[in-house]
């Protein structure tokens, strides 16, 4: 098949790294894949840019589509133009403005899949679809009488457990027992203030441990002043924004990991990366998070988080692999070009 993805987004975030590994995945499995992403929106000055990330993976879209949410009516019809006079089988749309560019443009013969990757997408006025994929099986009563499946996170390969997580430890700077991480952008969803909060409390049991902030993003420096506030400076890492081996790396030496909130990607991908790298997940119940956690946040309180963090409950089951994700993916797309 020739699958077009359409991402308006210009910044490497969000699901832009599950679109870009499920792409890769069936390119693996020996489809034409391209993905198109927003090409008028080129300086990007708070989070990295998506071009550079697919032009390195041969993933880049050259169809000559804009694809903003910024473009203004008259490059939105072209896009719709240029669209409709593409050869492809599938155009799988992942945000609003593209399952709208898809809805009037799209191609002679080919299907529209459209992605949800947060339920706010979810409105009366959600354009038709010939199939649809949600973030989370609790997503799916919303599209009741509609073909649609769940696209759980892919994992890159990178996400594996430390041959030696002493020596990265080490490497890293890194001291406490135990090590807790947070490992995503600094923004309200993310409730850093909440594990700043449970990691104070934290230490009241246990003394020796560390939590390790993986991210950047608007409230850094409240989240830091809070931190200094309670008196833990010495024993929190702020570590900034890593990216591929180097957020592996940090990942990988954590000994759990608390996410406390998601963003625009209800996948719970940081979630699936930890749990590939041996890590324990601690979560609260939000989107794909139940699926993938080890023990759940029963209410936002400190004193939640911190009974979920003792609780030493751990899943062994490990994620979906990738290929398989991209077959159940391309099943779906077989089934909407085959019709009711």
């Amino acid at each position: 098949m020739r699958i077009l993805h359409l991402l308006a987004s210009p910044f490497w975030s969000g699901p832009a790294e599950n679109v870009a590994l499920l792409a890769l995945a069936q390119r693996e499995a020996g489809h034409e894949v391209t993905v198109a992403v927003d090409r008028r929106r080129t300086r990007v000055s708070a989070e990295e840019p998506v071009v550079p990330r697919l032009e390195a993976l041969g993933l880049l879209d050259d169809g000559g589509l804009e694809l903003s949410v910024k473009s203004p009516p008259w490059r939105m019809a072209r896009d719709v133009w240029r669209l409709r006079g593409r050869r492809v089988d599938v155009v799988h749309a992942h945000f609003t403005h593209d399952h709208l560019v898809a809805r009037w443009g799209r191609p002679r013969g080919a299907v529209v899949v459209r992605s949800v990757h947060a339920p706010r997408s979810l409105r009366p006025s959600l354009p038709r679809a010939d199939a649809y994929t949600v973030p989370a099986s609790s997503v799916i009563t919303r599209l009741v009488g509609r073909r649609v499946r769940v696209l759980p996170p892919l994992v890159d390969a990178r996400f594996r457990p430390a041959e030696d997580r002493a020596a990265l430890r080490r490497e890293l700077g890194l001291g406490g027992e135990p090590l807790i991480g947070m490992v995503s952008t600094f923004q309200p969803s993310r409730r850093h203030a909440l594990g700043v909060e449970a990691f104070a409390r934290l230490r009241r049991e246990k003394p020796e441990a560390r939590l390790v902030l993986v991210g950047d993003g608007e409230l850094v420096e409240p989240v830091r002043e809070r931190v200094r506030a309670l008196g833990l400076a010495e024993r929190v890492t702020f570590a900034g924004y890593q990216r591929e081996d180097a957020f592996a790396r940090w990942l990988r030496a954590l000994d759990e990991v608390w996410i406390l909130g998601l963003g625009n990607d209800w996948s719970a991908r940081a979630a699936a990366q930890a749990r590939a790298s041996g890590v324990r997940v601690v979560a609260v119940e939000e989107g794909n998070l139940p699926a993938l956690a080890d023990a759940w946040v029963a209410e936002l309180t400190p004193e939640a988080v911190v009974a979920a963090s003792d609780s030493g409950a751990r899943v062994l089951t490990r994620p979906a692999d990738n290929a398989r994700i991209a077959a159940e993916i391309l099943d779906l797309y077989a089934q909407a070009k085959a019709g009711p």
